[in-house]
């Protein structure tokens, strides 16, 4: 492969959302030389997301606004941005250096490296989903769901995850319709029973989603169901519409290296190191307990600060 650079450098970092950001000040900061390579708009889902009500310092902040002020920092630092794709992470047992290798097939090489790749929701795939997401569809209650305040919302999903965020979201919504395509649910019993007998939850089971209304209006306000069984449809008046079918880790180009678990998440320690000495990872792509911008940059400043400490050691 050939390395459009010829340089080495001390850490690269896979990622620009808050949590590569993160690192890349915390590692700029100790005068490491770095870079992060990301595939697209620095910001990762923050850009996509309208309004941030939960992160420390801002009332409330647009996700693109607080995107662009965590990547104008790491500039105010010069902190290179290279517009790539890494399809493969390998590392030289002879010299130790990692090889980052990317879709135009050009490589690069580090002596450490900090994934934060983040996650993709897996999609309900239904008309209206994509064009109304961040007007009324959201993957995140925890994030988006004060929004919802005194109107009715619609959780699609029937795991631990979907039981959980409907709950979560009769702390604000009017009602909350559970939307499930059988009428078994992943989750444990008691969390099923604390869920039907909250009264705001209604559940809709054997039923599947088949439009998100609103596009013309730019705002959700319907989503079209089909009962499975009896084939009847209905539309539900909703102004919030949240897929809890599962998200999927952005972690192909690490399956070589065997540091993902059985959902392809990284796997890491206290210090957001993985098995492979140099190889660390932060943020939504690990196999952590709570996906959030907080937990994020919590994340990004570890895997930053041990990533010198482990060049520091060799």
């Amino acid at each position: 492969m050939k390395n459009n650079t010829n340089e080495i450098y001390d850490i690269l970092i896979i990622g620009a959302g808050p949590a590569g950001m993160t690192a890349a000040i915390y590692a700029a900061r100790a005068m490491a030389k770095i870079a992060m390579i990301e595939k697209g708009a620095p910001g990762g889902k923050v850009t996509k997301t309208s309004e941030i009500e939960n992160y420390p310092g801002f009332d409330s902040i647009l996700g693109p606004d607080l995107a662009y002020k965590m990547f104008e920092q790491t500039q105010k630092l010069q902190i290179p941005y290279v517009g790539e794709k890494i399809t493969e992470v390998k590392k030289d047992p002879a010299t130790n250096l990692f090889e980052l290798v990317t879709l135009s097939e050009k490589s690069y090489y580090a002596r450490a490296v900090i994934v934060a790749t983040g996650t993709v929701e897996r999609k309900i795939g239904i008309p209206g989903e994509l064009d109304l997401y961040g007007m009324g569809v959201s993957y995140c209650a925890v994030c988006d769901g004060a929004l919802f305040r005194d109107k009715d919302v619609a959780v699609v999903g029937g795991g631990y995850a979907a039981l959980e965020e409907a709950m979560y979201l009769t702390k604000f919504a009017n009602k909350v319709y559970l939307i499930h395509r059988r009428d078994q649910f992943r989750a444990d019993k008691n969390v099923v029973e604390k869920a039907k007998n909250n009264p705001k939850i209604e559940f809709v089971v054997d039923t599947v989603s088949t439009e998100i209304k609103g596009a013309e209006s730019k705002k959700v306000t319907g989503l079209v169901v089909k009962n499975v069984k009896t084939n009847a449809v209905k539309e539900l008046a909703v102004s919030g519409v949240f897929p809890y079918i599962g998200s999927i880790p952005i972690t192909q180009f690490l399956e070589k290296m065997d540091v993902l678990d059985e959902n392809n998440y990284v796997i890491v320690d206290s210090k957001g190191a993985t098995k492979v000495p140099g190889l660390f990872a932060a943020g939504d792509v690990t196999n952590t307990t709570l996906r959030q911008i907080a937990t994020a940059v919590s994340d990004g400043s570890k895997a930053g600060q041990f990533a010198v400490e482990y060049l520091d050691n060799l």
